[in-house]
């Protein structure tokens, strides 16, 4: 029988599942608020950028 406490205790993440966390997290990439937003700041003038 597999005691599961002891599995839990030897668990070890994977990097690459820490290093694609970091990625998704750090990653600065526009979506589609940030584009209608724009968009919508352009059709009345006040474009900032």
């Amino acid at each position: 029988m597999i005691n599961f406490e002891e599995e839990v205790r030897k668990f070890k993440p994977s990097l690459e599942v820490n290093e694609a966390e970091d990625a998704i997290y750090n990653n600065d990439v526009k979506d589609i608020t940030d584009v209608l937003e724009e968009m919508l700041q352009q059709v009345m003038g006040r474009n900032d950028n």
